[in-house]
């Protein structure tokens, strides 16, 4: 799990020899605390972690470069509730700090639940955007995106 959080760092982290091993278990150590990386161990396989871990360590990876903007595409696809409730926790707290958000999602609850502003696509075209406050529901949503008009 250690590589899988400091990979794209890892150039940052070393002289021409040597890795600085501290600094690897530190950022490591950071995440899984700031993120609840539930692991027995730092040197957990990724693949032995439930779904929702692995995808905190997705994340972990990405926001060791201190991004301003973070893609989640299907953030929570194939995770349980528990584990959806802390992406978003997440999630939220990144937005509060001042990172951009993008979230792409087939779950109109979640988009609903997460979105200060919805773009609706349709034939790979915004047709329609919403904001926070519009009243916008599921059914406005797939009016747009699928443009069939009851």
């Amino acid at each position: 799990m250690k590589e899988n959080c400091i990979l794209p760092i890892s150039d940052k982290l070393k002289n021409a020899f040597f890795i600085n091993r501290a600094e690897e278990e530190n950022i490591t150590r950071k995440f899984v605390e700031g993120l609840g990386i539930k692991t027995p161990s730092y040197l957990q396989k990724v693949k032995f972690l439930s779904g929702g871990n692995q995808q905190k360590v997705v994340l972990a990876k990405w926001l060791a470069n201190n991004p301003y903007l973070l893609i989640f595409d299907e953030p929570t696809r194939g995770i349980d509730v528990g584990a959806k409730a802390e992406i978003y926790r997440i999630m939220r707290d990144l937005a509060e700090k001042g990172n951009g958000i993008l979230m792409i999602s087939s779950e109109l609850s979640e988009i609903l639940g997460m979105s200060d502003r919805i773009y609706v696509m349709r034939n790979g075209t915004i047709v329609k955007e919403f904001t926070t406050g519009e009243g916008v529901d599921e059914e406005n949503i797939m009016y747009y995106a699928t443009g069939v008009y009851q």
